[in-house]
């Protein structure tokens, strides 16, 4: 089921939650709402549940206004970062509530909860209660109660925040399976950058409740409009008036003759696992610019032990301007949709 937002906004006090939000989540995508804390995009997630309304604005699902729909009434999962699970009912009765409620005939209960606990893999823990499960399991099985409903839209909010890294790459890959597997319209929020690069078809960047860019991962990673995308996605550094990735910067222990390659003194050579990390006082420069290789390439290249280099922004690196050297205009809240092929 498509998801539709049109000008949507919400203020809380003197604080601007969200500022002219339009987005469109096609059917069947699976969408990460990407940024960092305060920036809005819990705000924006529970708008679309319908727990909380916007102060203007519209939201549609498969093209019917749902802006004033309670959000019972929206046919909407919703997964919380803590599981909000009811410790006095088993695992299968958790699963069930929403059933319950709804007041499906037993029988069509006790197949829909088999079926969902076989499909997260938790039927044989139906009878066991919740604080009896692991953080994992107790996250899968929120995910049963919250798709037992046949829900037109999956709504997931920080799932995987309470649980340890190695959990979490463990749910997060889990999470693009089962997405696979029922091909619900799903959103889900987090500031993990990796997670939604991970896990997403598409991401929606928010920062200060407006939109900085929608699109693949790829789309974002490899053409960011702003200097705050670059800088969200994963880590940059200084070169000339230029923001660009570390390990998109070459380096040599002699002149190489390559455009805008400049001179420097290493300040810090650090291997962290199979990564090299080299800090480099470049002439004229403001900061010094951090170069990443692999240990494999600094061996060859000779750098260990050296003192003065030189470096160099490969043919291809993704350059976007320093803001205070050449300001970057921030992206229009205009509309925009998500499309397989690629942002429109």
């Amino acid at each position: 089921m498509s998801i539709e937002i049109r000008s949507v906004s919400k203020h809380f006090g003197d604080f601007t939650a969200l500022s002219d939000i339009d987005l469109t989540i096609p059917t069947g995508d699976l969408t990460a709402l990407l940024g960092p804390s305060g920036g809005g995009k819990s705000t924006l997630l529970r708008i679309i549940a319908g727990l909380e309304s916007a102060d203007t604005g519209t939201v549609a699902i498969e093209g019917v206004d749902a802006t004033g729909v309670p959000a019972r009434k929206r046919d909407v999962g919703f997964v919380f970062q803590h599981y909000a699970a009811f410790r006095h009912l088993t695992v299968a009765e958790n699963v069930a509530f929403g059933l319950s409620i709804r007041k499906q005939p037993r029988k069509v209960i006790a197949e829909r909860v088999e079926e969902m606990l076989e499909l997260v893999h938790l039927q044989q823990f139906a009878d066991r209660h919740p604080a009896q499960l692991s953080g994992g399991q107790r996250q899968r099985m929120a995910l049963a109660r919250a798709l037992a409903i046949r829900p037109r839209v999956l709504l997931l909010d920080e799932p995987f925040g309470a649980l340890d890294a190695k959990v979490r790459k463990e749910l997060r890959e889990w999470l693009r399976r089962l997405h696979d597997e029922v091909h619900v319209t799903t959103v889900f929020v987090t500031h993990d950058q990796e997670e939604a690069l991970e896990v997403a078809h598409h991401l929606v960047l928010i920062n200060q409740g407006r939109i900085e860019q929608v699109g693949t991962s790829d789309q974002l990673y490899d053409e960011p409009a702003t200097s705050f995308v670059m800088s969200f996605l994963g880590p940059v550094t200084t070169f000339g008036n230029t923001l660009v990735r570390p390990h998109d910067l070459g380096i040599a222990t002699a002149p190489t003759g390559r455009p805008g390659e400049v001179g420097g003194r290493v300040l810090r050579y650090n291997r962290v696992g199979f990564e090299v990390q080299i800090e480099v006082d470049l002439a004229g420069a403001a900061a010094p610019a951090l170069v990443t290789l692999t240990r494999r390439e600094a061996a060859e290249a000779g750098l260990a032990g050296a003192e003065q280099v030189w470096v160099h922004a490969v043919a291809d690196a993704v350059r976007v301007p320093v803001p205070h050297a050449e300001p970057v205009p921030a992206v229009s809240a205009g509309s925009r949709e998500l499309d397989p092929s690629g942002v429109r």
